[in-house]
């Protein structure tokens, strides 16, 4: 018999997995009748009915969720990565993050400007980005506004030479 060992506490660099954390794979809950019916999706719903099998726990229908499959307390409501998620709107969030346990979600409402700030200073400190995007990098925004001044700026010229 195999010995029943409870997962270590992520020493590394980088922490494991969840699903190294975990113990057992849950089954897929499916909706009963779902694979039957085209109109029946397979988001899990209650079984309510009187003669329900799956309500009934007939043998050889699919599982319904119960309590036995809750995760460990040690990885639930974390990432898929093995990281705690934080969101952040500001650089000064970033100062109370602890890059070995937490990852970051830099907030949807944040400009592009601020979320380049935002990418750069974490990885200088180390810390995942839970959503990075290709952006551009801050000295191009700031070239960009260099260009539209000096095309505002000789637009404006020329339309009063021609007044």
């Amino acid at each position: 018999m195999k010995s029943k060992k409870k997962p270590e506490a992520p020493t590394k660099e980088r922490p494991l997995r969840k699903s190294q954390l975990s113990k057992y794979k849950k089954p897929d809950f499916r909706r009963q009748e779902s694979w039957r019916y085209k109109r029946v999706k397979e988001n899990w719903r209650k079984p309510r009915g009187i003669d329900s099998k799956i309500r009934k726990k007939v043998k050889g229908w699919p599982p319904s969720p119960e309590a036995g499959y809750r995760s460990p307390k040690k990885i639930r409501g974390l990432h898929p990565s093995g990281y705690a998620e934080v969101r952040v709107q500001t650089l000064d969030d970033l100062t109370k993050i602890d890059s070995k346990t937490q990852a970051i979600r830099i907030a949807r409402t944040v400009g592009a400007k601020k979320r380049v700030e935002i990418a750069a200073k974490a990885d200088e400190r180390g810390i995942h980005v839970l959503n990075p995007r290709k952006v551009k990098e801050l000295e191009e925004f700031e070239e960009e506004k260099e260009e539209k001044e000096g095309e505002e700026e000789t637009s404006s010229a020329e339309g009063e030479k021609e007044k």
